[in-house]
């Protein structure tokens, strides 16, 4: 949650007694998420509550559909749908060791073994997403949590947030979505359709990158930045994406603290040309990604490709139904910016669709 002041909430789960809140997860111009309890099973979760009317957009419908048709031990849970007089809500597993970002913040960049921990996980999971048909567009820190497992040396990692999520099967992507720090130069350039799978590698590869470095391949942040500065610096990183620009210096400058398999996987995940981009297959057998990989999890995404049994899940039908029934805004409005959102990066975000529109090359 912002520092500044906002005028008190109230209570969103009021009229869903079989939620109690414990507390406020975070807020932005999305909307908020809470902690609450499940009085009926005793079980804790995470809450996504949107405004409903013009919010409950087609991305909020596959963020919706796309989450609940994966299970998987590397992806936050799906629990329900709901819908109250003011939000829809959707409630999900919850992970009580935050954000890959604030891990990585604290420590300021990560050794090359802990990185690999994360980065095998992340793979399996995003593996297992795009061979059920859907592609993230979002790959990010701040989109994947962890959670304390007992046994375990480091947390395990869970890919959250399919808010830009596509399914394979609707179309082939061409939207210009996602955060900018992890958007692959297709992505930026594109007139027209893209392979969403090679652009999620791209965000991988900038996420690989940020936790052994502690920095973004194509900017140095600067927390704070005033309005035109920031925007000055978006079609600075879209040109230097584009282009490739900083990417050679920096990697190999900062490279002697990494083995040479590990700059070798960088390198080719990190590439311009989608089509001469590494591919997840390809991943999956690289002698960096396969070190100390745990036998099991070789081939865990098969077993749970395997499983199709929904019956214990919230139909299509119903969810689709209460993503109608949400398009009616409620009775009154909740001006989220007056929170404050999620600061310097919403600002960012905010500017990029414009930015976009106005150079869709990438040149200023």
């Amino acid at each position: 949650m912002s520092g500044v002041q906002a005028k008190e909430r109230p209570d969103p789960l009021k009229e869903t007694p079989r939620y109690v809140k414990i507390a406020d997860l975070s807020s932005g111009s999305f909307g908020f998420v809470q902690l609450a309890r499940n009085t009926e099973t005793n079980e804790l979760v995470a809450i996504k509550f949107i405004e409903r009317g013009d919010r409950v957009n087609r991305y909020v419908e596959a963020e919706i559909l796309n989450h609940r048709s994966l299970r998987h031990p590397h992806v936050i849970e799906f629990k329900e749908v709901f819908v109250t007089s003011e939000y829809i809500c959707i409630a999900m597993e919850f992970a009580s060791g935050g954000s890959l970002f604030t891990y990585v913040q604290r420590a300021v960049r990560l050794k090359e073994a802990a990185a690999r921990w994360f980065f095998q996980q992340l793979i399996i999971g995003l593996d297992y997403c795009h061979r059920k048909g859907v592609v993230n567009r979002d790959i990010k820190l701040e989109n994947t949590l962890l959670q304390m497992v007992a046994g375990l040396p480091l947390p395990l990692l869970k890919i959250c947030d399919f808010g830009y999520s596509k399914a394979h099967h609707m179309s082939a992507p061409k939207s210009k979505v996602g955060t900018l720090a992890y958007m692959a130069p297709e992505i930026i350039k594109a007139t027209g359709n893209y392979d969403g799978k090679l652009a999620d590698i791209w965000s991988c590869g900038v996420m690989l990158y940020v936790m052994l470095f502690g920095q973004y391949p194509f900017e140095t942040q600067v927390p704070g930045a005033p309005k035109m500065e920031a925007d000055r610096r978006i079609r600075s990183m879209m040109d230097r994406i584009v282009n490739m620009q900083p990417f050679g210096f920096t990697l190999w400058a900062l490279g002697p603290s990494t083995s040479p398999e590990c700059r070798d996987l960088l390198s080719r995940m990190l590439v311009r040309d989608p089509d001469d981009r590494i591919t997840m297959s390809q991943i999956h057998t690289h002698p960096w990604f396969t070190a100390n990989l745990p036998s099991e999890a070789v081939s865990m995404n098969d077993s749970y490709l395997a499983d199709d049994d929904y019956s214990g899940v919230q139909s299509v039908e119903d969810i689709q139904a209460l993503l109608s029934e949400a398009q009616t805004p409620g009775p009154s409005k909740y001006n989220f910016a007056e929170e404050g959102g999620d600061g310097f990066e919403d600002l960012i975000d905010e500017a990029i669709d414009d930015e976009l529109q106005q150079h869709p090359s990438g040149k200023a």
